[in-house]
């Protein structure tokens, strides 16, 4: 036999579980990620993604900026680059958080790998086993994978219509003092759509300051309003102790993964250590690509057409929720971003009712998963409404309703 022929050897199990870090035995695979498996049947219309519009994606400016980039300054483009981010982009990103009354230096500014990898380094930088984390309940399911792998405890906080109920919070405080830092996602809430009230900010603000508490400021939708003013993000009330976190997945595209941290110096500093450990710094060529095509002014026009869209397709959603769904459901009304929050009857567990749903070609994610350790849930659901286009929305509505009429039934 050759020597250069393959060899086909059998892969035997030597007890890796045994082999593992402790911290890996509450790692949980990610049911949206799993989910999206079976949105790729044929005919299957998903409502369980959030996933931006592909077909509003900006292929031409893309194209373009990679060519100018490849050809101006490829060398750079190509070549390692520092931890902290490309220094024009970040610039960019300081006077287009001017307008919501954001005032920062680079130095307060961390390019990332998309928000996720924030998420992650703020783990690594402020979780311990005995640390607590509060948030609400439900919360963003990426976040909670990121500190569960830190080994995390969590305390929440329930929501209404308008976001987290922040006169919960005292309570809480009291009753656990290893807390590390509150959580929140105040416009337009994934998974629940809700929009913290700019009272609610300061009252939150206030407490923080009571009991000296750390605010993590997750804000990725923010610039998808569809009806309303802007609100007064936190960070601007509470700069001292707030990490405010925002991307260009929800603007550009989230195949570039690229978003950015902004926080205290002390702390930028410690999570570009943190960064360091994980993968040096992001790529330098898709920072200049993204910053070639900010810097043409292309982005306001951008997003003020996905904003456009977006709307109709929430309000066709809305429209069909109202249409075809059993009087025992409800449901929030997101002024944007891209989902909303259904609520059925203690008669359907959504958990249990997907298989049902999926067996009727329509695909949404059960509430159970954006509760820390599972902890509720069970009758409410998640829809993205950005995704599908309306008459698509229309018809995956219709057949959920149909098949939560027959469960009734």
């Amino acid at each position: 036999m050759s020597d250069l022929e393959p060899i086909i050897t059998k892969v035997e199990d030597i007890g890796w579980d045994a082999r593992l870090a402790k911290r890996t035995h509450g790692m949980k695979s990610s049911v949206i990620r799993e989910l999206l498996k079976v949105t790729l049947q044929p005919d299957m219309i998903s409502f369980a993604g959030g996933l931006p519009a592909p077909d509003l994606f900006p292929l031409r400016e893309f194209e373009e900026a990679c060519q100018y980039v490849l050809q101006h300054q490829g060398e750079v483009a190509l070549q390692y680059g520092p931890t902290e981010g490309y220094s024009p982009l970040k610039e960019f990103l300081a006077e287009k958080m001017s307008k919501y009354g954001i005032l920062v230096e680079l130095e307060n500014i961390l390019i990332t790998n998309g928000s996720q990898q924030g998420l992650d380094l703020i783990g690594k930088v402020f979780v311990d086993p005995e640390a607590c984390v509060i948030c609400s309940r439900p919360t963003y399911l990426g976040a909670l994978q990121a500190w569960d792998a830190y080994e995390a405890r969590y305390c929440t906080v329930p929501l209404d219509d308008e976001g987290m109920c922040i006169d919960e919070l005292p309570a809480i405080l009291d009753a656990d003092h290893h807390h590390r830092f509150i959580y929140v996602l105040p416009n337009f809430h994934n998974p629940a759509g809700t929009t913290l009230p700019l009272e609610r900010r300061k009252q939150l603000v206030e407490i923080a300051r009571q009991h000296d508490l750390v605010i993590i400021e997750d804000d990725p939708y923010g610039e998808l309003r569809y009806e309303g003013e802007d609100i007064t993000p936190i960070f601007r009330l509470a700069p001292e102790r707030t990490l405010y976190l925002s991307t260009f997945s929800k603007t550009l595209a989230p195949g570039i993964r690229l978003a950015w941290v902004v926080a205290p110096k002390p702390i930028i500093a410690k999570l570009v250590q943190a960064k360091q450990g994980a993968d040096l710094h992001t790529g330098t060529f898709v920072q200049m690509v993204a910053n070639d095509i900010c810097q043409r002014g292309f982005l306001r026009q951008h997003v003020k057409r996905l904003c456009e869209i977006y709307h109709k397709r929430r309000d066709a959603m809305l429209d069909a929720l109202a249409e075809h769904m059993p009087e025992e459901v409800s449901w929030t009304r997101p002024q944007g971003g891209l989902f909303l929050w259904a609520r059925t009857c203690d008669r359907i567990n959504t958990r249990d009712f997907l298989d049902k749903a999926t067996a009727a070609k329509v695909a949404y994610v059960p509430g159970f998963a954006f509760y820390p350790g599972e902890s509720g849930g069970f009758h409410s659901m998640r829809l993205n409404f950005s995704y599908c286009k309306e008459e698509l929305i229309n018809e995956g509505i219709y057949r959920l309703g149909i098949a939560m009429k027959e469960e009734l039934a």
